[in-house]
């Protein structure tokens, strides 16, 4: 497991794999339970078994912490090789589809996206344990699909990085918005006709 939380400038015993795993796990079952406004690092700590001072050694505060908890489930997705850019595509989308429907996942991002719109360090956590961190599935991808030859390769290394952006919005906020927002199911079908509209545009593919 990734070590996730901060430990800028402090010194100590080496950090415990297990502790850090069973704190991350307290952390979003509190939060299930109790929802952010709740939720406490004392809550926290009674969960995982441990002291409160271990979990400030690691953490400097909720925020930070709830952040790390949500990052260690989005680490679990993966991009195997499935042949094809469109096979690609479809798995992790499903994946990713799978995550959201676990209510710790929901929960855990819905609540620290909403405290985000107040706290602009909070979204800027996000986006480097999150966001920054998932867009390696997107580089891994294009990069697969461009030695495949169904994708040509950028003209110009600078404008790879505005593309991957685009690319996991496109995906990642589609995603988002049917599993969260609108409630609706992300099954097989619908991922297949999403795939289809994003490799194609919406001129559909040429016959």
């Amino acid at each position: 497991m990734r070590n996730l939380g901060s430990t800028s400038g402090r010194t100590g015993r080496p950090r415990s794999a297990a502790a850090d795993a069973a704190i991350l796990a307290a952390t979003r079952d509190a939060l299930c339970e109790l929802g952010w406004s709740k939720l406490t690092m004392g809550d926290v700590s009674a969960r995982a078994g441990v002291a409160k001072t271990t979990l400030y050694r690691r953490w400097a505060g909720k925020n930070e912490l709830v952040v790390d908890a949500v990052a260690e489930l989005f680490d679990t997705l993966e991009l195997p090789d499935r042949g094809s850019l469109e096979a690609d595509v479809e798995y992790v989308v499903l994946q990713f589809a799978a995550l959201l429907r676990r209510p710790e996942a929901r929960t855990a991002l819905m609540a620290v996206v909403a405290e985000s719109t107040r706290d602009e360090a909070l979204r800027e956590r996000i986006r480097s344990a999150i966001v920054d961190r998932q867009k390696r599935l997107v580089v891994l991808g294009r990069e697969r699909a461009q030695a495949r030859g169904e994708l040509p390769a950028e003209p110009d290394e600078s404008a790879a990085g505005p593309t991957t952006d685009l690319i996991f919005d496109v995906i990642a906020g589609t995603v988002v918005h049917r599993a969260l927002v609108s409630g609706e199911p992300v099954d097989e079908l619908w991922v297949a006709t999403f795939t289809t509209l994003l490799m194609h545009g919406l001129r559909g593919p040429t016959p």
